[in-house]
């Protein structure tokens, strides 16, 4: 009976009598599957992928009790892993890991097969690059599916967390055939360098699926996610997958917007600053991703809009507004270095820039789609020579593109003799300079802050030229 209340409750509504013999039945359904997943609460878990997505997934799960396998194609990062150590950085992910790992609950390998042979819930994690058309590439999904195919046992689970374009649910259902019962669109919404937070208190979970019986696993799944009062929004696996791009392609409008109105502010003498505190305050708009800069990038936002923007292309529908907002991030990557040049000269030969923040965001090492290489790319071009500093993502950006540029191990090494200070990434250790210092480390005085973190006032009171975006100018 509890189960029909609950049940009943997530639906809302019977709709009309004629529909109340397929109502019936479906809650039959639903509470038998429930009795039924009483005994499978030990259930196991085998994650595809240990990516962002895939290694935040497995741990978090599995420091919550699941018995998790955590597999992938890359034995050197499975090595790593089995030696202890995180791959990628993102706070208070290796001491979860650990802690799991003690307890018995994870553990990592190569062999896809045999972990899938013995899961009952399937996570598919693996990466959806961009592909040269811009539209999302699912080699490593597919991949995924076929290796279901060949592994499960018919008992199987496959839910979908890597972002995917509206079919691709339907599209690993006919690969598995009857491998599995249900394929779920499960987006994930975690940030790079809070995803732990993001992953044990969410503001909400999608979860797109057909069938009364993945619905009842997944109810018992994420059930302390319930009993801690976050909604699960249930929905069919092509509303759960344009969500997640909705989402995404939401905020990404609301940085370009900001971004653009940076630049007219400039134009005509209003502060950004002003007009975001102004505009935030209403409760229809709210402050979040009201703050202007240097354009986005990372992992999701930039090839989620052009997924996006390419679905509407497949189907006959032009999304106006995603393409705009790519339009705008584009060009505002470069709005800093053209600032420069226009202040400058666009002859920078002779000139030495130290950076502050190469990481497209704090507290992770990711560079991708990251606007310091944007701008630092400009400045070489124009003859520059560059010093940069980042607390993690250093190694990242040797990798890309070799000693094209000078790395220094402090934000104060990377200040000597420089014309000019650029801040693009806001990491802790760069928000309360000593003034007074920069100053006397840089052998020219001016400071471009990339993410308006400074005051002003403060910059200038030391003898210093201040630059902001879209900011008034002293």
């Amino acid at each position: 009976g509890l189960h029909f209340v609950n049940w009943t409750l997530n639906n809302k509504k019977i709709g009309n009598l004629v529909n109340y013999r397929k109502f019936a039945l479906s809650a039959i359904e639903y509470i038998l599957q429930s009795m039924t997943f009483q005994s499978r609460i030990d259930m196991k878990i085998c994650v595809v992928g240990t990516g962002y997505v895939g290694l935040v997934v497995g741990v978090c799960m599995a420091d919550k009790g699941f018995d998790v396998h955590c597999v992938d194609t890359n034995q050197n990062k499975i090595d790593q892993l089995n030696a202890g150590q995180v791959p990628i950085y993102e706070p208070g992910l290796d001491e979860i890991m650990h802690r799991a790992v003690k307890a018995g609950n994870l553990r990592f390998s190569i062999h896809t097969q045999s972990a899938i042979e013995s899961a009952d819930i399937v996570y598919i994690a693996v990466g959806t690059p961009s592909a040269d058309d811009g539209s999302a590439d699912l080699r490593g999904v597919k991949a995924v599916a076929k290796a279901i195919a060949d592994s499960a046992t018919g008992e199987t689970l496959a839910i979908i967390k890597s972002t995917v374009p509206v079919g691709t649910a339907s599209m690993v259902r006919e690969i598995c055939g009857e491998t599995v019962f249900d394929v779920v669109s499960n987006p994930e919404f975690l940030k790079e360098g809070a995803a732990i937070e993001d992953f044990l208190t969410p503001d909400r979970i999608v979860v797109g699926c057909q069938t009364a019986q993945a619905r009842v696993w997944l109810s018992k799944l994420y059930n302390s996610y319930e009993n801690a009062g976050v909604p699960i929004h249930f929905m069919n696996n092509e509303s759960a997958e344009l969500t997640k791009y909705a989402s995404n392609a939401m905020l990404a409008t609301k940085i370009s917007f900001m971004n653009e109105l940076a630049q007219l502010c400039e134009i005509v003498g209003a502060d950004i600053d002003q007009v975001r505190e102004g505009t935030g305050s209403d409760s229809r708009i709210g402050p979040k991703f009201l703050y202007s800069g240097v354009g986005y990038g990372g992992s999701c936002f930039p090839k989620d809009v052009k997924a996006l923007i390419k679905m509407g292309q497949q189907n006959s529908m032009p999304l106006q507004i995603a393409t705009a907002v790519e339009e705008v991030n584009s060009l505002q990557k470069r709005f800093l270095s053209q600032k420069i040049k226009n202040q400058l000269g666009t002859n920078l030969n002779g000139k030495h820039f130290a950076v502050w923040g190469l990481a497209f965001k704090p507290e992770t090492d990711d560079i991708r789609e990251a606007p310091a290489l944007e701008i630092i790319d400009d400045l070489l071009n124009a003859g520059a020579t560059v010093t940069a500093y980042d607390p993690e993502a250093a190694a990242n950006v040797h990798q890309q593109i070799g000693d094209k540029i000078n790395y220094a191990d402090s934000p104060n090494e990377a200040l000597v003799q420089a014309d000019a200070l650029i801040l693009v990434t806001e990491w802790a250790c760069f928000r309360n300079p000593n003034w007074s210092e920069v100053l006397t480390l840089m052998r020219g005085n001016r400071i471009y802050d990339g993410r308006n973190i400074y005051s002003p006032d403060e910059v200038r009171h030391a003898g210093l030229i201040y630059e902001g975006v879209g900011r008034l100018r002293g």
